[in-house]
C-alpha cells in the first residue's frame, strides 16, 4: 500500500523521525491558511508547494514549486490542484492533483552549507535480510547515479537477530562524509528511521532527499513509503491511509470481489487459479505471439459468480482480443468450472471476443465434455500448446 508524502512523513516523525514540517491543504485558501500556521510555528517565510500524489519526479513535472509570500502560495497552489501531473513515473495522461502538502523552507543560511543525501531501506531479497541503501548524492535518480557512479552508492545489510548495531549506524554517517554535531545527528536518524521501517511492517522507505541544514541538523525532506498489505491487521490505523483515487480503479474493484488482478498492456485476457500458473499462462500467450492482458487468479472457489466476475473485470479493458481460461482443478472439481464458465456467459449475454479454456485435473474429461456441448462460442483445450495454438489462430 502505497502512502502520499504527508501521510509517510506522519509515520516517520511518530517514531523519532526528524522531518520537514508541513500542513496538506484541499485548496488554495487551506493553503494559505496552512502557510501562516507555518510561519507562526516554525519562523519559516518562504514555503514549499508539493503535489501529492503517488509518483516520483513531481518536481520535473511541475508539481513541487517555492513560494516567497502568501500571495505565490495562493497562486501555486491553485494552479497545481486540479492538474494533470505528468512525471517520468506516469502514464502520458498524467494522475490529477487532489492536494498539495505546504512544507517549511530547510535551506535557510547558516553556518554551514546544506548537504542533500539519498537514503532508502528494504529487503535484500538475495540474502533475505534488511538493507539500507545510502549515497552522497541526495536529490538525483537513484537510478542514474547506480548507472553513471556506482561507486557512490553504499550499502548496510541488517542481521535480523540483532537488528542495527549502532557500528553500521556511525558507518554509514563516516561514509556520507560527516562529523561532529552532523555526524551524531545522522547516527540518531539513521536508527530512527530503520526502527520506523521495521514497526511499520513496511516494504519500503525512501527518503531522497535526507538533508543536512545550514545548522547541522538531518531531516527527511521528502519521503516515499509503502506498507506491507500482509500486515495492516496489526495496523489498523494505516488502513484508513489508502488513497483509492490514486489506484487503478480496475484492481481496485477486483480487490473488493476477492480477485487478484494486475491490469497490464496486453491484448489477450488471463482467467487463472494460482499465481504459478497465472505466470507461466502469461509466457505461454508471449510464445503464442500475443501480449498477455492482465494477471487475474481467481482463487480456488472458481464457481459461476466468481467466474462472471472475473469476465466482466477482463472485458472493462477495450484492449482485450481474445480470453484465456486457464484452470487446474486440484482444489476445485474442472467440471464445476466448466458449469461456472457456462453459467457466467449465458448470464453475461453476447461476449465480443473468442474464448480458449483449457481445464486439467479432476474431472478434467466432464468438463471438456461440457465445454464442447454447450452450444457456446467457446473453444476447448486439454494441453497447454494446443491451447497457445488456438490462442495464436483467433488473433491471427
Amino acid at each position: 500500500m502505497n502512502l502520499h508524502e504527508y501521510q509517510g512523513k506522519d509515520i516517520l516523525a511518530s517514531f523519532g523521525v526528524r522531518i520537514q514540517r508541513g500542513i496538506v491543504a484541499k485548496n488554495a485558501q487551506e493553503a494559505v491558511a496552512a502557510a501562516k500556521q507555518l510561519t507562526s510555528e516554525t519562523g519559516t517565510s518562504w514555503h514549499v508547494i508539493k503535489a501529492q500524489v503517488h509518483a516520483g519526479g513531481r518536481g520535473k513535472g511541475g508539481g513541487v514549486k517555492l513560494a516567497k509570500n502568501l500571495q505565490e502560495v495562493e497562486q501555486i497552489a491553485g494552479q497545481i490542484i486540479g492538474m494533470n501531473l505528468i512525471t517520468p513515473q506516469t502514464s502520458a495522461e498524467g494522475k490529477k492533483v487532489h492536494q498539495v502538502l505546504v512544507a517549511e523552507d530547510v535551506y535557510y543560511p547558516g553556518e554551514s552549507e546544506t548537504s542533500e543525501f539519498y537514503m532508502s531501506v528494504l529487503l535484500n531479497r538475495s540474502t533475505g535480510r534488511n538493507m539500507i541503501m545510502y549515497s552522497t548524492e541526495g536529490g538525483m535518480d537513484i537510478e542514474t547515479v547506480a548507472e553513471q557512479t556506482p561507486h557512490l552508492i553504499f550499502t548496510e545489510e541488517v542481521d535480523p537477530s540483532v537488528g542495527l548495531m549502532p557500528f553500521q549506524a556511525r558507518r554509514i554517517a563516516f561514509n556520507l562524509g560527516l562529523e561532529g554535531t552532523a555526524f551524531k545527528e545522522m547516527t540518531k536518524f539513521v536508527s530512527a528511521l530503520y526502527t520506523a521501517y521495521v514497526e511499520s511492517d513496511s516494504s519500503l522507505f525512501e527518503i531522497n532527499p535526507v538533508l543536512k541544514t545550514s545548522d547541522n541538523k538531518i531531516m527527511a525532506v521528502d519521503a516515499k513509503v509503502t506498507i506491507d498489505d500482509n500486515s495492516l491487521f496489526r495496523h489498523k490505523d494505516y488502513k484508513d491511509l489508502r488513497d483509492l483515487r490514486e489506484e487503478n480503479p480496475i484492481e481496485v474493484e477486483a480487490g473488493a470481489l476477492g480477485l487478484n488482478y494486475v491490469d497490464l498492456d496486453g491484448n489477450v485476457g488471463c482467467m487463472v487459479n494460482g499465481a504459478g500458473l497465472a505466470m507461466a499462462t502469461m509466457d505461454l500467450i508471449k510464445q503464442a505471439g500475443g501480449e498477455p492482458a492482465n494477471f487475474l487468479d481467481v482463487g480456488g472457489t472458481a464457481d459461476a459468480a466468481r467466474v462472471e466476475a472475473a469476465f466482466k473485470i477482463i472485458l472493462k479493458d477495450p484492449n482485450v482480443k481474445a480470453i484465456l481460461i486457464n484452470i487446474f482443478g486440484g482444489i476445485v472439481r474442472c467440471d464445476r468450472v466448466a458449469q461456472g464458465v457456462i453459467d457466467a456467459y449465458k448470464n453475461m449475454g453476447n461476449i465480443n471476443v473468442p474464448i480458449i479454456v483449457r481445464l486439467q485435473g479432476t474431472n478434467a474429461d466432464i468438463a471438456k465434455d461440457l465445454i464442447d456441448n454447450s452450444g457456446l462460442d467457446v473453444l476447448s483445450a486439454t494441453e497447454f500448446q494446443e491451447a497457445a495454438d488456438k490462442v495464436q489462430k483467433v488473433l491471427a
